[in-house]
């Protein structure tokens, strides 16, 4: 049971959707994503928007490596990519700094938005192509360090998401997130993504790469 806890709670450590910076956390969530394209060109979280072609390929890798999109786990895609031993030390390092409630509160978003994401993307007609055959494990991870992070060397969450499909599928998403959980709930799972994510850059050898302010 201690290890499927672990394991759980592993979600901390890889993948995922940005957004607060400007706005604040008392303004409604369904009104913010308009104003912050027009005013700023921010994630509602922090962060640059991004504008260009999505990294499907990427996206298809991290679907497959946590079970495929009709059977999806965040903590499996985790392990997959880095492995149980590594997972576990970042989990107890995450749960240290943030507490239990807010890293399984983590977990449960990640896994929310990742097949939300899915299901806004199918809805719009946006079809995964299939997984390059080489771009898994460690490559993966690297690949999805690479990604989130902004030209100025920062690694924020939602960079990664506008990637992962496209900015306004990102913003339906945490629309969806804010409606189901709250808006609070959709910043804790954003700041601990940040943060877990510079901590696999640092495990990773990966040079350059800057904490986020929101973290």
């Amino acid at each position: 049971m201690n290890m499927r806890k672990n394991v759980l709670v592993a979600a901390l450590t890889v993948a995922g959707l940005a957004f607060v910076g400007v706005t604040a956390a008392a303004e409604a969530p369904a009104a913010a994503p308009m104003t912050q394209m027009n005013a700023s060109a921010m994630n509602w979280f922090g962060g640059v928007t991004y504008s260009g072609a999505p990294a499907l390929t990427v996206t298809a890798a991290l679907v497959k490596a946590g079970g495929g999109a009709h059977d999806f786990s965040f903590s499996k895609a985790l392990v997959s990519m880095l492995g149980e031993k590594t997972v576990n030390a970042e989990v107890a390092k995450l749960t240290k700094q943030y507490g239990e409630k807010d890293a399984t509160n983590f977990i449960n978003g990640m896994t929310f938005a990742v097949n939300d994401g899915l299901k806004r993307a199918t809805e719009a007609g946006v079809k995964l192509p299939a997984a390059p055959a080489h771009l898994k494990g460690v490559k993966l991870a690297q690949t999805l360090v690479t990604a989130g992070t902004t030209p100025d060397g920062t690694w924020w969450s939602g960079y990664l998401f506008d990637k992962a499909l496209s900015h306004d599928l990102h913003v339906k998403v945490m629309q969806d997130i804010d409606a189901k959980f709250g808006h609070g709930a959709d910043e804790n799972t954003h700041k601990i993504l940040n943060q877990a994510m510079y901590d696999v850059a640092q495990a990773l050898k990966v040079k350059g790469v800057k904490l986020a302010s929101l973290h």
